[in-house]
């Protein structure tokens, strides 16, 4: 049985028990919520007990007599859940005030492979530095050997003579660009 986790904070993943098998398999799903509603639909998922991923990066906010760090959300408006594709669990979700939607076609959404949630993860957990960087489906495919992003895999990409991997995420057409200098790298 794979772990899964119940979290709305990055770095901070607890493994949650009942992980249901078979036809009743959990996968992630992205959530699209409203407007800054994201750190509020993770806690409110949290005390349902559905297990949610909502990564958060520093950022700092100006304000014209003061700065303050701050967490934002990764990709505003998303949170990222972990649920069994039962009717009785989708409706549990979409009650969730301040979540509007599925990511997908209507009623369903489209699953999110464990490994994409785990790329951004690392990313964020590691706190390296990246930059957004448009959606890409074109390009090699690479997977890191060693090091902090051990087995993570994107799309290999050159910029100004620098090496650089698109972390993406399928189904809210999201990337990160991360640099990846001195990482060995194999073809997927």
């Amino acid at each position: 049985m794979s772990a899964t986790y119940q979290s709305w904070s990055p770095g901070v993943l607890a493994p949650v028990a009942g992980v249901a098998a078979g036809l009743d398999e959990e996968q992630w799903f992205a959530l699209q919520t409203r407007s800054r509603h994201e750190k509020v639909v993770a806690q409110r998922l949290c005390e349902r007990g559905i297990t949610n991923f909502l990564p958060l990066v520093k950022g700092i906010h100006r304000w014209s007599d003061r700065r303050k760090t701050v967490e934002l959300p990764l990709f505003s408006c998303y949170v990222f859940a972990r649920l069994a594709a039962r009717n009785e669990q989708r409706l549990r979700v979409l009650t969730v005030d301040g979540v509007l939607r599925f990511v997908g076609p209507p009623g369903q959404g489209i699953a999110i492979p464990e490994d994409q949630i785990d790329a951004v993860r690392k990313v964020v957990e590691e706190h390296l530095p990246y930059s957004d960087h448009p959606f890409l489906k074109i390009g090699q495919r690479v997977r890191i050997r060693g090091g902090a992003l051990d087995a993570v895999e994107g799309i290999l990409i050159s910029r100004s003579g620098d090496r650089t991997l698109v972390v993406s995420v399928d189904a809210i057409q999201r990337s990160l660009a991360v640099r990846i200098e001195g990482y060995d790298l194999e073809p997927v």
